[in-house]
């Protein structure tokens, strides 16, 4: 900015400049022999160090060229602050008509024309752009390399049992060729995997519709991996009763995969594909080969809360059972308290409850006949016997041997083991809350709340419900409130108002919401 300024003053014939008065006439007789690009920076340290001495030097003047402008490059001794013991010379005082430009001035714009630029810069730092997110692989630019880790021998991921519903779900009964079933299971004829078909009856290339995506996803990743090398499938859906009685083969719903050369030291690496392409459950099962399963297809997604089913039933505390579909607000149940003992705790609201929903729950069966029936993504109270503790857990994530705690004849909580785990689709969904936090639904202990994995933070983030159904418990007539009555359309049995309530609670369902933004993943459920 700066030279740019001088660059007009300088543009005229050596020979005019040394007619003017107090000009230096060795300078410009150096500078007759200098390149016009040294000329200029020569002159511009000239001038600077005139600027910074305590004399004026007369300014510069040249004939104009047609339509050049004047520019005064010094500072003349009127506009010069004099300081104590400065002298100036009278004859520099010489004013010109000439428009001025001031070194001064240049020098000002150009300390604020590099605050500027530091404050760019620093804005340009604190808010860097952001790529945009969408949908596909081609939005937002291509994704970041993560490092791939090949599994080990034996692994599986997720490290749970593969018929829970965290991974691959229960089965559901295998499929035979005169099945209902049969016409769901859909051939696979993509050319980049081979099948070993042994049976010669193409049941190899027969699988569900979510086998069937997954597999074509992977056979992609394969050849991406390694050049010139496919995926091979040398088992799918069996017909003839070559697997253990629950497996998913007879579903459609696993595959035995290994690549086309058949090199074992890429199983790690292929069941790693396999989890990345979005199988469900991934086993390291055999040197062989990897086993691969997935979901069913006529699974639906989860209760966004957690709810039991409504036939269920809890212990009232005058001795009486009373299922969840009749059960009223300031109803005294059994429950269990911080310390592990039962305790009767009072209901103060639901934080979900509707009768006509249907929806998929997991039964959970003891060895002493007790039954839970809950959502999902509700928490369960399971028992580790060797570690000597209790952990809250989803109930999807329950498996079979593990131990609940059920509510026996002698009226304490003692844990049982887990016999069998069962899918149900039935109508009706109902999630009270008591003061405690937990619950104990036939004869089996649970939580009051679902969908994040804490049971301490989730009873804490119903705090404000607790205190809201104390307050109201000191009101002079919350009594007489509460009892108010409307006939049922059935009949002449009475039902109360309470009950009139449907869906989720705004509390909760504000709850729900606010988690997402707050929680880090592993603390919801998925």
């Amino acid at each position: 900015m700066f030279e740019p300024a001088l660059m007009p003053y300088f543009d005229y014939n050596i020979e005019q400049r040394l007619q003017l008065p107090n000009t230096n006439e060795k300078c410009c007789k150096i500078c007759k022999k200098l390149p016009e690009r040294k000329k200029r920076s020569r002159a511009a340290k000239q001038i600077m160090s005139n600027n910074n001495s305590n004399t004026v030097q007369q300014p510069l003047v040249a004939p104009p060229a047609p339509g050049a402008l004047h520019i005064r490059l010094s500072i003349t001794a009127n506009e010069l602050p004099v300081s104590a013991g400065t002298q100036v010379n009278s004859a520099h005082k010489t004013d010109h008509n000439a428009p001025i430009v001031d070194v001064a001035d240049i020098a000002q714009s150009r300390r604020l024309t590099l605050r500027s630029l530091c404050a760019v810069l620093l804005i340009c730092t604190l808010f860097t752009a952001a790529e945009g997110c969408g949908p596909g692989r081609g939005i937002g630019g291509p994704r970041k390399y993560r490092k791939l880790t090949p599994l080990v021998f034996k692994q599986h991921v997720p490290n749970m049992s593969e018929r829970t519903l965290g991974a691959s779900g229960l089965n559901e009964g295998p499929i035979k060729k005169n099945s209902p079933k049969f016409k769901d299971l859909v051939p696979n004829y993509n050319s980049d995997i081979i099948f070993k078909d042994d049976e010669g009856t193409g049941a190899d290339r027969l699988m569900s519709r979510r086998c069937k995506e997954k597999l074509n996803i992977l056979a992609v990743s394969v050849m991406n991996q390694w050049p010139r090398v496919r995926l091979r499938v040398i088992e799918s859906w069996d017909e003839d009763n070559a697997h253990h009685a629950d497996s998913l083969h007879y579903e459609g719903r696993a595959v035995d995969i290994t690549t086309s050369d058949r090199d074992t030291s890429k199983y790690g690496m292929l069941a790693r594909l396999a989890v990345e392409a979005g199988f469900d459950w991934v086993y390291y099962e055999s040197r062989a080969h990897i086993h691969c399963s997935v979901k069913s297809d006529s699974q639906q997604l989860p209760h966004v809360s957690g709810c039991f089913a409504a036939d269920s039933s809890v212990l009232l505390e005058n001795g009486q059972r009373k299922t969840l579909r009749d059960l009223n607000i300031g109803d005294r149940v059994l429950t269990m308290d911080a310390a592990g003992q039962p305790v009767y705790s009072e209901v103060i609201l639901f934080l979900d409850r509707n009768l006509e929903q249907v929806e998929n729950f997991v039964q959970i069966h003891t060895v002493g006949g007790a039954t839970l029936t809950v959502t999902p993504a509700h928490l369960v109270l399971v028992w580790h016997p060797t570690e000597q503790r209790l952990e809250y857990m989803f109930a999807d994530r329950v498996q079979e041997n593990d131990y609940v705690l059920v509510h026996d004849q002698y009226g304490r909580l003692s844990p049982q083991r887990v016999q069998r785990l069962k899918v149900a689709h039935r109508p009706g969904v109902v999630a009270p809350l008591t003061r405690t936090g937990t619950i104990v639904v036939d004869s089996v202990t649970a939580s009051c709340y679902a969908v994040v994995n804490s049971q301490k933070l989730a009873h804490w983030g119903l705090a404000p419900m607790r205190l809201l159904a104390t307050m109201r418990a000191w009101l002079p007539d919350s009594n007489d409130v509460t009892q108010v009555q409307a006939k049922s359309v059935a009949g002449n049995s009475t039902v109360s108002a309470t009950m009139r309530t449907k869906g989720i609670h705004w509390y909760a369902r504000f709850l729900y919401a606010l988690k997402d933004m707050v929680l880090p993943q592993e603390w919801r459920y998925q």
